[in-house]
């Protein structure tokens, strides 16, 4: 899957590029796009999105509307990408992965990545009426079930797979890689207490600097098996107004503890009140979704591994919110990744279980 020339950005999005990373859809019968307009969407910070209405000759030769991700207009976020891989990974898991997996990720047409530039694209079907979650109101009950049925569908297919970590650009999470991670975040604390110190809780940023001194080695903590997991499993991400919810923004995909996403997921994406009163159930519809793919988990080493990764937010706050451009709804996004989890690691005495 690569017919075009990876995009540099919105400008390289044309009729004659559509049409040649659309030829797997208009196939040898001369169709073509002849008219491309573009409206940006959603609020992804690493790269561009916009929403592609297309006109064709003849007509109705393929989408009305289609959906492009290229390179961040903002050199912030470009710079992000080249130095996480994120280009290169949303891409590949297009490429690679998706296509063999049940979960429910837009059909992509077009996919590519340039090293050598960190030129990148992906061309995906448009699920719109589907919409995503709005994060920072939190995840009902009912669209974090639909998220976990999809989650299990991505996870278990591969779940325990050690040829996961033949994949260079997915098994980016083993040493020396990991300690290059856990030195990212470690620089980024400093200014990410800087500029939200005073609007954190208190215990947050307690919290935060109690985690410095243990971070690289609890990172290493990771028990097998591992699976393939999203890395940013969270409302924003996932469209909701269909029979299933679908799953966007593979930028992060890696290979891990499945029970990373979970948490991830219930922690960033729930008021903690909600989660509380529903979290043991939650997990347990996930461990229910594992087994009937075959693997024998029992529910306390899931509930163990949730609670172990419940500092992945907070994380992902920190470095995230250090890397890309600043913008108001990012802010506010950040300081709900960073408080929500905070207050879940307290909820289920996850510091107990970091390393020294």
């Amino acid at each position: 899957m690569h017919t075009a020339t990876p995009a540099a950005g919105a400008a390289d999005l044309t009729a004659p590029w559509c049409t040649a990373a659309l030829a797997g859809v208009l196939g040898g019968g001369g169709g073509k796009v002849v008219d491309v307009s573009a409206a940006a969407v959603g609020n992804g910070l690493v790269a561009d999105t916009f929403r592609l209405t297309l006109a064709y000759e003849p007509a109705e030769a393929g989408p009305t509307t289609v959906i492009a991700k290229v390179p961040a207009a903002d050199d912030t976020s470009r710079l992000a990408a080249r130095l996480t891989g994120t280009y290169e990974v949303e891409s590949s898991f297009y490429r690679e992965l998706a296509p063999t997996l049940p979960v429910r990720a837009p059909r992509c047409f077009d996919a590519a990545y340039d090293p050598a530039t960190g030129d990148y694209h992906v061309l995906l079907e448009d699920a719109a009426p589907a919409e995503a979650a709005d994060q920072l109101t939190g995840c009902s009950v009912a669209d974090i079930e639909m998220a976990i049925d999809e989650l299990v569908l991505l996870q278990g297919p591969r779940w325990g797979d050690e040829t996961l970590l033949d994949i260079g650009w997915l098994n980016r999470a083993q040493p020396p890689r990991l300690d290059d991670t856990a030195t990212l975040v470690l620089q980024c604390v400093p200014p990410f207490l800087q500029r939200f110190g005073d609007r954190l809780d208190p215990s947050t940023v307690a919290l935060i600097e109690r985690l410095v001194p243990k971070l690289r080695a609890s990172m290493h903590n990771r028990p097998r098996p591992w699976t393939i997991v999203h890395g940013d499993y969270r409302g924003d991400n996932l469209l909701f107004g269909g029979e299933r919810a679908v799953v966007v923004d593979w930028q992060t995909v890696g290979a891990a503890p499945g029970t990373f996403d979970l948490t991830y997921l219930l922690g960033g994406s729930m008021v903690p009140e909600l989660r509380r009163q529903h979290e043991r159930d939650l997990v347990a519809r996930y461990s229910e979704g594992i087994r009937a793919h075959g693997h024998d988990v029992d529910d306390e080493w899931v509930w163990t591994g949730y609670r172990r990764s419940s500092f992945g937010g907070l994380v992902m706050a920190i470095v995230a919110s250090a890397l890309v451009r600043q913008t108001g709804r990012g802010d506010e996004m950040f300081l709900v990744m960073a408080e929500r989890p905070a207050v879940q690691v307290a909820d289920l005495d996850g510091e107990s279980l970091l390393v020294d």
